[in-house]
């Protein structure tokens, strides 16, 4: 089968999402061509697992000091190139079309009449899942931005509804080092973050992010954006601190990690995590980052573990079996292979 792969590259949650589906994909001897959207060329990174993969401009949101910047968002797209990216990319050759996310291969499957499958968290706003400050304009974007025929919805529960556990890779953590703490917060400004965290000396901070600074401080340690190191730290630690992405924080459930999450305002789907991590009591989430907030956190939360199958491997046998439709008995043997542990809290 010869499939086209659009993924939003705003942030790394889909990308990371995708890097598990190419690995079954590849591994069930699919033909895939990724294209990614949503950033510079040069923002991206190791991207090896993608192959020949392809870039266009698509569409992204301008975030400043962890808020929607509605009015440069709305300066900065490029109207004209979106349209002449949906116009020029041709799906003629391909048995199968999927987007997660990704406007450009939505509507290009759209357009010229593509069997199309949908694949990520935002789907799971179709159906009746936690939601924080109901914004129409906001469900607009979530049903118009990436559309296709046919799509799959992930979140961490199922809230009674016909969506899948999320798309991770399985992996084992490693004892945690006892106040190990990484932070990603890429759309923060990264001088506030490091004087947040320099007061809690007890600690030790591997903040990742895009930008450059510094840190005068030995427990704050700062690292370029690496998906390898990040990954090395996180198996390790005791808990991390982030905007509420769904995909780090997906792992960071898988591998018993506690979790503050402060949402980007004005962005949906952030706000909907933090309710949703709050509401299941599988983390912490604040409005705002604060000193106060963070060392209570610190000091009084604990993980909680979720073991989820291989849904990358489920939905690649699915796609196999010609995309029936999903029953519910089916959703349901896929939920009752989840278990979740509360950890008891070791400070």
């Amino acid at each position: 089968m010869k499939i086209f792969y659009g993924v939003q590259g705003t942030g790394n949650g889909h990308i990371t999402r995708a890097r598990v589906m190419a690995k079954e994909l590849y591994a069930a001897g699919m033909d895939v061509t990724f294209q990614f959207s949503g950033r510079p060329a040069e923002k991206y990174f190791d991207m090896e697992i993608f192959k020949d993969y392809q870039l266009r401009t698509g569409l992204t949101f301008s975030i400043h000091k962890g808020n929607i910047n509605f009015l440069k968002t709305a300066t900065e797209a490029q109207p004209l190139q979106l349209i002449k990216d949906i116009n020029s990319l041709d799906l003629s050759d391909y048995d199968l079309v999927i987007s997660d996310f990704e406007p450009v291969t939505s509507w290009a499957a759209r357009k010229q009449k593509k069997l199309a499958l949908a694949i990520g968290h935002q789907y799971a706003f179709k159906y009746k899942v936690p939601r924080e400050h109901a914004d129409p304009v906001a469900e607009l974007v979530l049903k118009y931005f990436a559309p296709a025929e046919k799509s799959i919805g992930l979140h961490w529960h199922h809230f009674g509804q016909p969506i899948l556990p999320p798309i991770i890779e399985t992996k084992t953590a490693l004892p945690a080092i006892k106040n190990k703490i990484v932070v990603y917060l890429p759309f923060e400004d990264p001088e506030d973050v490091v004087k947040l965290l320099a007061p809690f000396t007890d600690f030790t901070f591997h903040f990742y992010t895009p930008e450059t600074v510094t840190s005068t401080f030995d427990h704050v340690i700062i690292y370029p954006l690496s998906r390898d190191g990040f990954q090395k730290n996180l198996i390790d630690c005791e808990g991390v601190i982030s905007n509420s992405g769904f995909e780090l924080a997906s792992e960071c459930l898988q591998l018993g990690k506690k979790i503050l999450a402060k949402p980007i305002h004005g962005q949906m789907e952030q706000l909907a995590n933090g309710a949703a991590l709050a509401q299941l009591g599988y983390g912490h989430s604040t409005y705002n980052l604060d000193a106060a907030v963070i060392e209570h956190w610190l000091h009084n939360q604990h993980g909680v573990h979720i073991t989820y199958p291989n849904i990358a491997n489920v939905i690649v046998r699915w796609i196999q079996d010609g995309m029936p439709e999903m029953t519910t008995d089916f959703i349901e043997s896929v939920w009752d292979t989840v278990n979740v542990e509360h950890l008891k809290d070791k400070s």
